[in-house]
């Protein structure tokens, strides 16, 4: 009997941490508008990529790459855009139909968070799974600020694509025209 009081007090006391850590997470991630950051991207751990974006949100992101090709990746809520000058046209994919989706809508991610648990191999993160229709999505969020520091998903050919964020500034202002995608079509 005393090893079951032991093993439901320590099953009480982990749910409610967990609870409370993803409370805290969802609470501060409620009050974010609009970000701006530094990223480093590394695809299949074989390319690096590195840049700066801005997310609106729902569903609104401009990253600009740097690389000697003028990289632009844009969304304007429904559909993404990849150009660059490297390549003689653009590429141009419903957003719904990649797991930036998710990243990119709050309310989606809240709405996870509420399900899932922190997966404790990370000693840095607070680091959480999802999966949903078809795409896994893992999500960082800084132990300290609680601010989002990166995922890892699956692209649209299959890569694994890590984006890990750095200075990181919250509630930025945002011209919603900076979203629209005919400025960055060849």
């Amino acid at each position: 009997m005393k090893k079951y009081l032991i093993y439901f007090f320590f099953l009480f006391f982990n749910l409610n941490a967990h609870s409370s850590t993803n409370q805290e997470i969802i609470s501060h991630l409620e009050k974010i508008n609009s970000l701006e950051f530094k990223f480093i991207q590394k695809i299949d751990n074989n390319n690096i990529e590195k840049g700066e974006c801005i997310i609106l949100y729902p569903k609104k992101i401009l990253c600009e790459y740097y690389d000697i090709y003028n990289k632009i990746l844009v969304s304007n809520g429904k559909s993404l855009v990849i150009n660059s000058d490297k390549i003689t046209n653009y590429y141009r994919y419903p957003l719904d139909k990649t797991p930036l989706n998710f990243i990119l809508d709050k309310k989606f991610l809240i709405s996870k968070m509420n399900e899932a648990e922190n997966d404790k191999t990370y000693p840095f993160y607070y680091v959480f799974n999802f999966e949903y229709e078809n795409n896994f999505i893992k999500v960082f969020f800084d132990k300290e600020s609680l601010d989002l520091m990166g995922w890892e998903t699956r692209d649209i050919f299959q890569n694994l694509i890590q984006t890990f964020l750095s200075d990181i500034n919250i509630n930025i202002e945002v011209e919603e025209k900076i979203f629209s995608l005919q400025k960055y079509i060849n």
